[in-house]
């Protein structure tokens, strides 16, 4: 029997100890192939599901590693049945794959076995899967119709079937694009994410918030040298990718075109916001035609975990497109993980951010939870509300006003000589934020706040004319703000993961004039309220990738 610091069960939960002197090391092998469930004080639970397997089975993992794994770090023997399970399910992905053929323009082939014509046979006989094949050309190969490449996956990874694509790309209208490397260079992680996309042509690039995602988009463009689309979560964000493809790359202004509410300029390098996309006129969706009215020969999706269900199924149709995804977490709180698998591709590059953190890519970060509690007045109001009133009761309450006075008087004032540091608050209610911006004499930025309004406001916190920005959740997405060292977060949406590494992501990037900047990141709750049952679930996310979170109590905050 080992001492490790993990326990796996039967059920294909990972138990892991924080405590153990080998839990980052664990952490770090786990993470690859199962997802963070619940991450209390002294105990993680992790959950091995088929699609995380697959995942790691694409990204390079075989079943002996993972299987490897968990018998090195197992403190008890590990159920032999479980091992066989997950040496199975990793067996599934690529059993199936898809082709080309000269004649039939497009097959699903199985490999020469016995088992496998019994694979086929089961893939025959399922009605979703029988109506988007052909005929049956032998006793390992079927046609496919040409439009259904993407149903077909989907409905494959539905089964338990997940095909490996390796049908290939068309090229896309030829664009020459270099990257313009006179006083930087892609970093070696990033090379290396540019090389594993390209070898594969689609799949997901997980990197931290800061880490340069951008970069990586840029470098595919490069070796693509297509026309491409790249679509993003907001307006802002598209002229962040803009100002970012001018700087880095050959591009010029005649050549990068924004797709958005405000324009609509189709160029070589198209960057259209997905809000636009999603539009919907009766029953049509007018916008949707960009993604196939061009030859575009590669399509990035910023923000994949924000994918919205139209581009989902557009994207259905667009397998024959190189599709490159970036985000900071693969967790979507729709449960859409398996769509984005599916059809944009399986995870092909994931670091861990405390990795990035040690090599000083990333600006290290420190977690705190501070908790207050309701005065009696608004505990009574509390308890008799309705649960669907609870959550803006308890999250909303103004008895964090105080508390975010003095976070941001601490920051401000940190130093005697020292200038203080720069300031987010971020929130989700609007009403909240607007009485804690009056408080702090500072700017509120919201859903409703027009684009030049935000873009003044985020120029002059660029150039340390503001040190306070109250925000809603528009903070949670691509908004390049390096100066920013303090979050301080009010409210969030529910339990969601995701956002809270957004947020976090707000704080890591570097900034050159400060590059051994250390980033707090505060989050305000309400005790004995489902304030501090979402903020437990926020945080799983960011455990998974080794954050720890200090708890204080408001009276701490001085």
């Amino acid at each position: 029997m080992n001492n490790g610091p993990l326990i796996v069960q039967s059920d294909k939960t990972v138990l892991l100890e924080v405590d153990h002197e080998q839990a980052d090391a664990a952490r770090r092998a786990v993470a690859a192939f199962a997802d963070l469930e619940r991450a209390p004080e002294h105990v993680h639970t992790y959950r091995i599901t088929p699609l995380g397997l697959w995942n790691a089975r694409a990204a390079g993992f075989d079943a002996e590693y993972v299987v490897d794994t968990l018998l090195n770090l197992s403190r008890f023997p590990v159920p032999n049945a479980l091992l066989i399970d997950i040496a199975d399910t990793m067996s599934r992905y690529g059993r199936l794959r898809l082709e080309k053929d000269e004649v039939h323009g497009l097959v699903l082939r199985t490999a020469e076995t016995e088992d496998e014509e019994a694979v086929l046979e089961e893939i025959l006989h399922t009605k979703t899967i029988a109506a988007l094949l052909g005929p049956q050309l032998d006793e390992r190969t079927v046609a496919v119709h040409g439009q259904a490449r993407g149903e077909l996956k989907q409905e494959l990874v539905k089964l338990g079937w997940p095909a490996e694509d390796l049908a290939g790309y068309v090229d896309g209208t030829p664009h020459r694009i270099d990257l313009d490397q006179q006083d930087w260079s892609l970093r070696e992680y990033q090379k290396q994410a540019v090389d594993t996309f390209w070898a594969s042509g689609s799949g997901v690039v997980v990197l931290p918030c800061g880490a340069g995602k951008t970069l990586v988009g840029a470098g595919v463009m490069a070796t693509s040298a297509t026309i491409t689309l790249i679509l993003v979560n907001s307006t802002v964000s598209a002229r962040q990718w803009k100002a970012e493809l001018l700087r880095r790359t050959s591009l010029t202004e005649e050549e990068i075109g924004e797709y958005s509410g405000d324009r609509k300029e189709v160029r070589p390098v198209t960057i259209a916001t997905y809000q636009v996309l999603a539009v919907k006129r009766g029953e049509l969706y007018p916008h949707l035609d960009l993604l196939n009215e061009h030859d575009w020969g590669l399509i990035i999706y910023d923000e994949v975990h924000l994918l919205p269900a139209p581009v989902f199924r557009m994207t259905a149709d667009l397998q024959a497109r190189r599709r490159l995804g970036l985000t900071a977490t693969l967790v979507r709180e729709d449960g859409r993980e398996r769509e984005v698998f599916s059809l944009i591709g399986p995870k092909r590059f994931d670091t861990p951010w405390k990795q990035m953190e040690a090599q000083g890519w990333i600006a290290p970060a420190q977690c705190i939870e501070v908790r207050t509690d309701l005065p009696r007045g608004a505990r009574m109001e509390y308890a008799a509300a309705p649960d669907r009133e609870k959550h803006r009761l308890a999250a909303g309450s103004e008895v964090k006003d105080d508390v975010v006075k003095r976070l941001v008087a601490r920051h401000r004032h940190e130093h005697d000589e020292a200038k203080g540091e720069q300031i987010l608050v971020i929130g989700q209610f609007v009403e909240q934020l607007e009485r804690i911006g009056e408080a702090l004499e500072a700017p509120v930025l919201t859903g409703q706040t027009s684009t030049a309004k935000r873009q003044e406001h985020f120029d002059r916190f660029r150039r340390g004319e503001l040190d306070v920005l109250v925000v809603s959740k528009i903070a949670n997405f691509s908004i390049d703000l390096p100066q920013a060292s303090v979050a301080i977060q009010v409210s969030g949406t529910f339990g969601s993961r995701q956002e809270e590494a957004q947020r976090l992501g707000r704080l890591l990037r570097p900034d050159t004039e400060a590059e051994q900047k250390r980033a707090h990141f505060y989050s305000v709750v309400t005790r004995d309220t489902v304030d501090m049952d979402y903020a437990a679930k926020r945080q799983r996310f960011l455990s998974e990738q080794g954050y720890g979170y200090t708890i204080l109590s408001d009276e701490d905050i001085v």
